[in-house]
């Protein structure tokens, strides 16, 4: 599977980076690339990187999501990480960045809320 990302500008003017599949050695810069795109284009209050739809993500796509909080933050930026999936979620907990994240929980999906 491919890496999609999709950006939109929330109510409260901070920015949701949403990447969508697998991120991995080959597509990891553009976590970075998009979080640099979005500085360039002003100071968003925050920048939340909507993990939900990732369904991979390797030791390089950490280091990018790692990367994209340094650069945000040489701006003033923080970065959070909502909605990670189960396998996001995992993957920042036993790295120990959940925390540099802002601590999200997995986020639930619908299969697994009504039991199936």
């Amino acid at each position: 599977m491919t890496l999609s990302i999709t950006t939109s500008t929330l109510a409260d003017g901070a920015v949701e980076v949403s990447p969508r599949g697998e991120i991995d050695v080959e597509n990891a810069y553009e976590i970075r690339e998009a979080v640099a795109a979005q500085l360039g284009e002003g100071i968003p209050a925050r920048i939340e990187l909507n993990m939900q739809h990732v369904t991979f993500i390797d030791s390089v796509g950490i280091s990018a999501l790692v990367a994209a909080f340094q650069l945000a933050g040489v701006s003033g930026v923080k970065v959070v990480v909502t909605r990670p999936s189960r396998f996001a979620h995992r993957q920042l907990w036993v790295t120990g960045l959940l925390g540099l994240f802002g601590n999200p929980q997995p986020h639930q999906d619908d299969a697994a809320l009504s039991g199936a």
